[in-house]
């Protein structure tokens, strides 16, 4: 199979060697030049380190040229760029293609998850997402993982299947996308917290019961946006979730720790500068969203009032042991 990916981050350059090893045809765009010129140059990134992108994988700018004979198209970039890399793909993709969300969040203009973005401007159904536990790295270095696949169409989900799954890559099945896109946008928001909390010295345990707690919230919202409550228990709610709120290779944890050290301002701020906090951006989304449908989510809520109304952190473990 030819499979395209769109963005040569950490994640789209370790799904890359998953599909290598599936003996699957691998393309994969950028839009920077420099950052095409570096990876056909070296076949590294300082995006993921101790990588090296195989020789057969394409590297291009060229967007129609990406897509042109790919059975499989995975966008693997930041969400603020979906929409208009949409646009642009608008223009190309032929209605047998199928689509990969593997990026995960929430656009900040129009509070849509990524799936939304597409259905708005790309029309297709053939729209499937992956989310689960899996950091690059691990991905990269042929560790066990499992993610949900979700997709209204079963075809899709067998495509995504077949160009990815093997003895270390593991997908479970569903229909829920927008249970899996909601878990994998808020799971960072919830890192975030449980970062705080080991930041100010609180055990394991006490971490344990913020996701618990965070569970039930997010189940919540979940059903409030039209998914299934029962997402929460998959790869994409609870394994994720547990993953990014315990591991310090997560971004949004150790973000969260800073604060709840009550790190150098300047500390904090060289850190977001250098680092990508997902989490953040996500926080702004996900609040207007609830507030714009008047749902009401505690931890989104108290997240939102720690982050940017300068609330004490200390109301996080309030919300607890309520």
């Amino acid at each position: 199979m030819k499979v395209t990916i769109l963005g040569t981050g950490a994640y789209g350059l370790a799904l890359s060697k998953v599909l290598i090893e599936n003996n699957n045809e691998v393309i994969m765009w950028t839009k920077f030049e420099e950052e095409k010129e570096e990876l056909l140059k070296t076949r590294k990134s300082l995006k993921l380190k101790n990588f090296e992108l195989d020789n057969s994988v394409v590297i291009t700018t060229n967007l129609k040229e990406a897509i042109e004979f790919s059975t499989l198209v995975v966008f693997a970039i930041p969400t603020a760029f979906v929409t208009d890399v949409c646009k642009n793909l608008s223009n190309y993709i032929k209605s047998n293609q199928h689509i990969c969300i593997a990026s995960k969040g929430i656009d900040q203009q129009t509070c849509l998850f990524i799936h939304d973005i597409i259905k708005k401007q790309i029309k297709t159904k053939n729209i499937g997402a992956i989310s689960g536990p899996s950091f690059a790295i691990d991905l990269v270095e042929g560790f066990p993982v499992g993610l949900s696949v979700a997709s209204k169409n079963k075809k899709t989900i067998d495509c995504i299947k077949a160009a990815f799954s093997n003895n270390h890559f593991k997908l479970y099945s569903t229909n829920d996308i927008v249970g899996v896109e909601v878990c994998g946008a808020v799971k960072n928001i919830i890192a975030i917290a449980s970062g705080i909390i080991a930041g100010m010295g609180y055990p394991i345990s006490t971490q344990a019961l913020l996701i618990t707690e965070s569970l039930h919230d997010i189940k919540l919202l979940i059903h409030a946006l039209g998914g299934s409550k029962n997402t929460i228990l998959s790869f994409a709610g609870f394994g994720d979730i547990l993953l990014t709120c315990t591991s310090e290779k997560s971004r949004n944890y150790c973000f969260g720790k800073l604060i709840g050290q009550d790190a150098p301002k300047q500390q904090i701020i060289e850190f977001t500068n250098n680092i990508t906090v997902e989490g953040i951006c996500t926080l702004k989304s996900i609040y207007k969203l609830i507030k714009s449908k008047k749902i009401n989510i505690p931890i989104i809520d108290i997240m939102y009032n720690i982050l940017f109304n300068n609330t004490k952190k200390d109301t996080l473990i309030g919300y607890l042991v309520i």
